[in-house]
């Protein structure tokens, strides 16, 4: 393997996106508590570090959609970002998101579910229409209609909750994207979470 392909084969993206940007006291306490926590920084924080501003945006609206207050739990936050995930077949999303489902629900056997099918898994009612809606909006989002809206809201979901479902949807279809496009490889950790 020559220094090239070995130094490509450490990066988290096939992108030389450069050095590091140098980051300011919030961002190194933020990896520092990752690390900390995790006993890692997620791949896709690493990924974004080229850039402290993309870096900064990406953790304040990730943090704000998955862990802000919500009528949904932050297991069925992480659920959403599994089952857009499949569809969209993201391997670093599927991989970390997956991991998070079996830490959430404290079953790896769900866990496993939510990732290949969720209609397979024994779900609550509101939860196969959440994700249900997050796939048709991944999907199909210019057929969603009234009718969608309305079998939420039947379920038990404010209008609120459904924007938060549409915000989480979207925001994974986005990371979908460009962990896809980039190839960001998925920290080793996350195959061994909670099984």
């Amino acid at each position: 393997m020559t220094d090239r392909s070995k130094a490509a084969t450490d990066r988290v993206t096939a992108l030389d996106l450069g050095p590091d940007a140098e980051r300011d006291e919030k961002l190194q306490t933020y990896f520092d508590t990752c690390q900390k926590k995790l006993g890692y920084v997620p791949n896709v924080l690493q990924a974004y570090a080229f850039d402290r501003t993309k870096l900064q945006a990406f953790i304040d609206m990730a943090d704000d959609l998955m862990l802000g207050d919500s009528g949904l739990s932050r297991l069925e936050r992480e659920m959403i970002a599994v089952a857009v995930s499949a569809i969209n077949h993201c391997h670093y999303c599927l991989t970390a998101h997956g991991a998070a489902v079996r830490y959430r629900s404290k079953d790896p056997v769900l866990g496993e579910l939510i990732v290949q099918n969720y209609r397979a898994a024994a779900l609550p009612p509101r939860q196969h229409v959440m994700l249900d809606f997050a796939v048709k909006l991944t999907e199909e989002p210019a057929k969603i209609i009234e009718r969608d809206r309305q079998i939420l809201r039947d379920a038990g979901f404010t209008d609120r909750d459904i924007w938060d479902i549409a915000a989480v949807a979207g925001f994974y279809n986005m990371t979908n994207r460009l962990a896809s496009a980039t190839e960001m490889k998925p920290n080793r950790e996350y195959h061994f979470a909670s099984r």
